[in-house]
């Protein structure tokens, strides 16, 4: 350790988490003296690429934002082009969507779960040398997975990037048979996922934290659904606003170390979205199964009540089985549409939306003119919304912990940021660790996996 408790810790890629990123953590006299969550792969240009394209073509192209969760960016699109042009989509269509959905939640929360965030808890650097000892449980995951692959397929068209989605409602509905055809498919996959909920409540958990301001939708049907694709902004500290306000209610602000935005509360601090902040604020609504799973997890002393960021990988298999469960009502009670796609003009006009993603809310604005060409678009995904509440929770994490190793150090704050936001897409990386002395001392280099 340097003279005087001062260093530096610099992660240059963080293993198993969105995009590309890094984190340097400064200490001096031991404490936390500065801590920065750098997301630097190059910005894309989607909000200024999509203006002066036609609102027919936004659901494909905002499919390609994200390869993991391309059917959240689909629906947050259309339904504010549906709002800016004054298209109500009802059921059994709307159905359609929300399975489609499930389908997504299904596929993500199963990788997240399985591939990126059991390997923490059990000591392995990655799911592959986890299967080694854990067999049965990644087979488990990715049969979970398959079976919300196979939802996004059949309604979404294929299952990466689908292109089935279309404003109004979709370009072919499913056939019954085909939506019938999945329900064996899925009674397996939930009897998995039942399964995979006891197995990851028996892990060991780190102590329940204050939670920050949670944020999530208030479903329309409040009484009885958990949120995902439709509804009113709701937070743990009393905001209460329909999505038209949601710029009004928070702001992005940018960080010289950052190539993503940082959104806060106008006036206020960070805020979390995601399965944390869905659950603390709507746990009731979870399907009568997960609400039992989750009494079950009393018995390994897991108070989910109590709010925790490692209890997240509980509470994604909980919204596995909610999803499935879901799903498998909403294929029941399908009766197939006269049409496919509601009729509509094109005119000009402001739409806004925001869904439920997997890893948190996500809201889209859109302004056309009056031949139904962007004008302006804006995105505002989870990550940039959870990044300065994920730095403020490390904050917390690493006070006291300067003396710690620094491959010690680098696994906490690793873990911490996968409780929130992981994703395949660096997942081969390895950490470089940098250690250096505030006082001008010579750095020591280290790496971890």
């Amino acid at each position: 350790m340097a003279k005087g408790g001062n260093k530096t810790i610099k992660v240059n890629y963080l293993a198993r988490v969105e995009g590309e990123g890094a984190l340097t953590v400064r200490f001096r006299s031991g404490q936390v003296e500065d801590l920065q969550l750098k997301i630097f792969e190059p910005p894309r240009f989607f909000e200024a690429f999509l203006r002066g394209r036609s609102a027919l073509e936004v659901a494909d192209i905002t499919a390609r934002i994200c390869g993991i969760c391309p059917i959240a960016y689909q629906m947050s699109a259309v339904y504010a082009v549906e709002q800016a042009l004054g298209v109500t989509v009802e059921d059994p269509v709307a159905l359609l969507r929300r399975l489609l959905y499930c389908g997504e939640w299904i596929e993500s929360h199963a990788l997240h779960v399985y591939m990126l965030h059991a390997p923490d808890y059990l000591g392995y650097p990655d799911v592959v040398a986890m299967a080694k000892d854990y067999q049965r449980e990644v087979e488990r995951g990715l049969a979970i997975k398959k079976a919300g692959n196979a939802i996004v397929a059949i309604l979404g068209g294929r299952e990466i990037h689908p292109i089935n989605v279309r404003v109004g409602g979709f370009y072919r509905l499913p056939l019954r048979k085909e939506l019938d055809s999945l329900l064996e498919l899925l009674h397996h996959a939930l009897d998995a996922a039942c399964d995979g909920v006891r197995w990851v409540s028996a892990f060991t958990f780190t102590q329940a934290k204050a939670p920050p301001e949670l944020v999530a939708l208030q479903p329309i049907q409040s009484a009885v659904d958990y949120p995902m694709c439709e509804g009113r902004i709701i937070s743990s500290s009393g905001i209460n606003a329909d999505v038209a306000d949601f710029e009004r209610t928070f702001e992005e602000i940018q960080v010289p170390y950052s190539n993503a935005l940082h959104s806060i509360v106008k006036g206020g601090g960070s805020y979390l979205t995601g399965p944390l902040a869905r659950f603390h604020l709507h746990q009731s609504k979870l399907t009568p199964r997960a609400l039992n799973l989750i009494s079950e997890c009393g018995s390994h002393q897991v108070d989910l009540n109590k709010y925790n960021p490692s209890h997240s990988i509980i509470i994604r298999s909980l919204e596995i089985v909610h999803a499935l469960d879901t799903a498998i009502a909403a294929i029941k009670s399908y009766e197939v549409p006269a049409e496919a796609c509601k009729k509509f003009e094109l005119k000009s006009g402001t739409g806004m939306a925001a869904t439920e993603a997997p890893r948190g809310l996500l809201y889209h604005r859109y302004c056309l003119d009056a031949d139904g060409r962007i004008l302006d678009a804006k995105i505002v995904p989870p990550t940039s919304q959870n990044q300065r509440a994920i730095e403020d929770e490390l904050r917390i994490i690493l006070a006291g912990k300067s003396a710690m190793p620094k491959a010690d150090l680098s696994q906490i704050c690793e873990q911490a940021i996968r409780n929130h936001d992981p994703c395949i897409s660096c997942a081969t990386h390895f950490l470089k660790l940098n250690v250096l002395d505030l006082d001008g001392l010579s750095g020591v280099e280290g790496s971890a996996t």
